[in-house]
Parts: C-alpha cells; structure tokens; sequence
C-alpha cells in the first residue's frame, strides 16, 4: 500500500499529523536509509523501511494487545471520568485500536484490545458461541443444586433465559470460589446469575475468551503483543 509519511507515521501512533510534519522536515525520518524532508513523499508500506527518531517502525494492518484488566478501569475508548483501559497502553500506539467487548469496572483479567473489526465481531456474535471463563469469589454457599440451574439456564429478568452454562466449585462455604464458563455477553451476566440465585459475587475475574488464555505473568495493568501462535488461534 502507498501512503503519505506523514500519514504513515501518525497512524502507527508516532505523534499526531502536525507533529510528525514538523519532525520529518526537521529531519527525524528516513526511507530505505535516506533522510526524507517532505512529509507528503509517499511511501510502500510492504517495501519501504522507515525509520522515526532513530527506530524502525513497522507497518501492520492489524494489532493484537492482551491486557490483564486491573479493577477501577473503564472499558471504553475514552472517559471524562476515569482512566480507561486505552489509558494503559502507554508505547506509542496507532490509531483505531478498542477493547473487545467490556468488564465491568471492577472486573479484572483478560481484555483483547486490537483494530481487528472483523476478529472483535466473531468473538463477540452470539451466533458463534464462543467460551468466556471467569474466576469468582461469591458471597454465599455454592452447591450442585446452584451447578444444575446454571446448565439449564437462569432467569435473570430478560425476555429469555441465560444459555447453559458450567459451573465448576472449587470451593464451597461462606465464601464460595468458582469458575465459570458462559458462551455470551449479557450486562453484568456473571453478578446477576448469581444474584438470581440469592448470592452476590465479590470478585471477578475473566480468566479466558475463546482459546485466548490471560497470560499468568501479566500483572494487573499489564499488557503484550499477541503472538503469532495466539492470533492464528483467534483467526
């Protein structure tokens, strides 16, 4: 594909337009080794090498970040209010990127965050059913009975029941220790089955979406590339 450098670069997330023109006729940009003055020389960003600041930068149509959601961050692009997971991506990123699907604020765990329209659709349809595990800590005692109305589907006041879901204890007593694994997205899905059955869940966390695993090693707040391994999954 042939582009603008200056497009180029600010779409990698390398400053915004005017600030990638002033610093490619200062002479911070190079193509194929060449220092390059003009921000409108086009380039071939399957061709070309460029070079920003003194680093290689990379065109790629799509990008992959799994992030390990900390508790007091919004799922959202943007917020007047409180810090949003986009937030937390603090390399310098290209534009267009959002988080698939949404935690409540209090939820952590695994987030997918990408420019991937298509990918974002097929983990998120209902159609395809794809698996969410989430780890929680419930108020309450947790027992068969609860583990046989979740496979069958649970009232939780919309116009139809929630899908079978697998309920595995892990833990049962004041506190309860689960997991989940529930195949849609409905709002607040997780807190309100257990409310429908008279508990309360006191955390939560999403441990896997589809065959995306989070990451052990990612602290909260943390975040990597996906690898290749991983996206091929998801694809």
């Amino acid at each position: 594909m042939r582009m603008r450098l200056d497009r180029y670069l600010a779409d990698l997330g390398c400053g915004t337009r005017s600030q990638v023109k002033k610093d490619i006729a200062g002479g911070l940009a190079a193509v194929n080794g060449v220092t390059v003055k003009r921000p409108e020389e086009k380039i071939d960003t399957e061709k070309d090498q460029v070079t920003y600041n003194g680093r290689t930068v990379t065109y790629e149509k799509y990008e992959y970040y799994m992030l390990n959601k900390p508790a007091g961050t919004v799922t959202a692009t943007e917020d007047r209010m409180d810090m949003t997971v986009m937030d937390l991506l603090k390399d310098q990123r290209r534009k267009g990127l959002f988080p698939v699907g949404r935690l409540d604020k209090d939820t952590e765990g695994l987030l997918l965050i990408t420019n991937d329209g298509e990918m974002a659709h097929r983990l998120l349809s209902p159609r395809k059913h794809v698996d969410k595990v989430y780890y929680a800590d419930v108020q309450g005692k947790v027992t068969e009975k609860d583990v046989l109305i979740f496979a069958e589907g649970v009232d939780i006041g919309d116009d139809r029941l929630t899908m079978p879901a697998e309920l595995q204890i892990l833990e049962s007593g004041d506190i309860s220790r689960i997991c989940l694994t529930i195949r849609e997205g409905r709002f607040h899905q997780v807190k309100r089955m257990f409310h429908a059955v008279g508990k309360e869940v006191i955390y939560l966390k999403r441990l896997q979406m589809g065959p995306l695993v989070l990451d052990q090693e990612l602290m909260p707040g943390e975040y990597r590339k996906l690898t290749k391994e991983e996206v091929d999954s998801l694809c």
